[in-house]
């Protein structure tokens, strides 16, 4: 059986999500941020950090590969139908991580996980004001269709929604950018994603 190390309050939420959608039968082995640095967490992931994937032989770390992997194991809908589709899904995947990631996350430490004391709006505001290019980005890709890819929830469309959640989460307001607000509710609305959080 495929193992997903990690909790629903890091980055394995979404590999969680992609398994349930995908209809993956996978065990949950929770493995905490001040676990990640133990010596038999180490020999599955040797970065230190959640999450990570055993299946059989194969063991991954990164999330984004993670669900690219799970996602080609189990085909059907989310998975690419075409070389071209791959591309876009894998293009996608890849921006949210080097174009968003970071913002989002310093919305969300700031703005929710981060104790009181220890948060700076300031920080929050700057991230918000780098993220507002990439997210113009994606409201126009998004204008007249429902997803991002071959007009049907893929991959691409949860790797991005995962991330793009945290700046949401955040209170970053998503007003100026309306399609990628409504793709955001149908994305986060999806069954699989309130399982994975559970």
């Amino acid at each position: 059986m495929v193992k997903i190390y990690g909790t629903g309050m890091s980055r394995a939420s979404r590999c969680f999500w992609a398994a349930i959608e995908l209809g993956i039968d996978f065990e949950q082995v929770p493995v905490h941020f001040g676990e990640a640095k133990a010596p038999e967490y180490l020999s599955v992931n040797p970065n230190g950090r959640v999450p990570a994937l055993v299946d059989g032989d194969v063991v991954l770390f990164e999330s984004m590969a993670i669900n690219l992997y799970l996602a080609k194991k189990a085909g059907g809908d989310l998975a690419p139908k075409s070389l071209a589709e791959e591309g876009e899904v894998l293009k996608w995947s890849f921006w949210a991580v080097t174009e968003c990631e970071e913002a989002a996350n310093t919305i969300l430490f700031h703005r929710f996980l981060l104790p009181e004391a220890n948060r700076d709006e300031g920080l929050a505001k700057e991230a918000e004001a780098t993220l507002m290019r990439p997210l113009e980005i994606l409201d126009a890709a998004l204008a007249g269709k429902d997803y991002l890819v071959g007009n049907r929830f893929t991959i691409a469309d949860l790797n991005v929604a995962s991330v793009i959640s945290w700046a949401k989460a955040g209170r970053m307001s998503l007003e100026p950018f309306p399609n990628v607000g409504r793709w955001l509710r149908a994305c986060l609305r999806r069954p699989a994603q309130k399982a994975a959080l559970a």
